[in-house]
């Protein structure tokens, strides 16, 4: 038989295991509210990587000389970067040694394009016989001075007075120290564009920037010397490659 308590306990306990009482329409709204809230949240990409991705997006490169703290959250960001960075096609590649953050195109983006400079992104910038030259000479001057101080050692200076016998190898003499100051001077300038050398300083120096070493790697040397014996074949079309990359940057 039971008594009054036990009938008042057991009809407690069906009132909580019943059904959940219906949230209220300023209950639902709080609820939604915090939903969205929490979506946007974990959707939301970090300022620092925003800002890796940005730079690399712009200029391709990321030096650790230049931009320290960049190039830190580039090192610890790398998947996230690649993550970000792999519907377009495009790939982070790290030089810790040398200091150096740098994009490169990950596959080509169909099997009949090979060429990497064929990718939508990448802006194609012709370098010409002379430009392309002195890059190659400038990569010898690199690996010379990593050879001596070690590879990732900083401060890579050379003279224009110490470039022009290499230049003038190849290019021949103009006859005039005054002009031919003046060829390797523009073509300096136009290389600073790519990053690839600083500006002329007080003394006449330039500094060679470390992703020479990865632009003018054999592979790609082997590939222009490949390009010039094939323009050589069609004297027409390197004349119009050569006066096309005349004047770029």
């Amino acid at each position: 038989m039971t008594d009054v308590f036990d009938q008042l306990t057991a009809r407690a306990s069906r009132t909580q295991d019943g059904p959940p009482t219906p949230a209220t329409p300023d209950q639902q709204s709080s609820d939604s509210r915090g939903a969205r809230a929490s979506t946007t949240a974990d959707s939301y990409t970090p300022r620092q990587l925003k800002d890796v991705v940005l730079e690399l997006l712009k200029y391709g490169v990321l030096e650790s000389q230049k931009k320290p703290n960049l190039f830190r959250d580039a090192i610890a960001q790398q998947q996230a970067i690649n993550r970000i960075l792999e519907p377009l096609d495009l790939a982070l590649r790290l030089d810790e040694i040398r200091g150096l953050a740098y994009i490169v195109v990950a596959q080509p983006i169909s099997e009949s394009e090979s060429d990497e400079w064929s990718h939508p992104l990448v802006r194609r910038q012709r370098l010409n016989l002379e430009q392309s030259l002195l890059i190659a000479i400038l990569r010898q001057q690199f690996i010379a001075h990593e050879q001596q101080a070690g590879v990732g050692a900083t401060d890579a200076l050379i003279a224009i007075e110490d470039l022009l016998p290499h230049l003038e190898i190849y290019l021949g003499d103009l006859g005039s120290d005054a002009q031919e100051q003046k060829r390797l001077r523009n073509l300096l300038e136009q290389l600073r564009a790519y990053g690839i050398v600083s500006e002329i300083d007080e003394h006449d120096r330039i500094a060679i920037r470390p992703i020479i070493a990865h632009l003018a790697n054999p592979e790609n040397l082997q590939a222009l010397l490949s390009a010039f014996r094939e323009e050589a074949r069609n004297p027409a079309s390197a004349a119009d490659d050569t006066r096309t990359g005349e004047g770029e940057p």
